[in-house]
């Protein structure tokens, strides 16, 4: 017996709506900004606990960090004399999962495929 799944309704996205979605992913395409965010996984951090996370440099974090709250991907909040930042959009750790899952079965297929081709040309002989 044959399951049929209804496919969504297609959208009709807009010239500016995909110029957003760009954007949003830019923000996300720098591998220091991607390490802020893996910081903030398990919770909320001042800057200098972002710092000894991922071992940047104090202006490079605030430069990251300024992009990423203005892209709304964290937000901030004054504790005293500290700024916390945590996740504000609550899609980023599913959405970062469902690209490295992806990833990881590309590599395992690719994988694969180049397994056969291992000890060709050696003749089959081992050391």
């Amino acid at each position: 017996m044959t399951v049929s799944v209804p496919s969504p309704p297609s959208l009709e996205i807009t010239p500016a709506a995909l110029s957003l979605i760009a954007d949003f992913f830019k923000v996300l395409s720098e591998v220091s900004r991607l390490e802020i965010v893996c910081a903030l996984k398990n919770g909320p951090l001042s800057v200098s606990e972002i710092i000894e996370a991922t071992g940047l440099g104090q202006a490079n974090v605030s430069k990251h960090l300024k992009l990423l709250t203005t892209a709304g991907v964290l937000s901030r909040s004054q504790q005293g004399i500290y700024v916390i930042y945590r996740i504000a959009n609550p899609v980023i750790f599913p959405l970062c999962d469902l690209v490295c899952n992806s990833l990881l079965e590309q590599l395992q297929r690719q994988n694969q495929i180049l397994s056969p081709r291992q000890g060709v040309g050696d003749g089959g002989a081992s050391s």
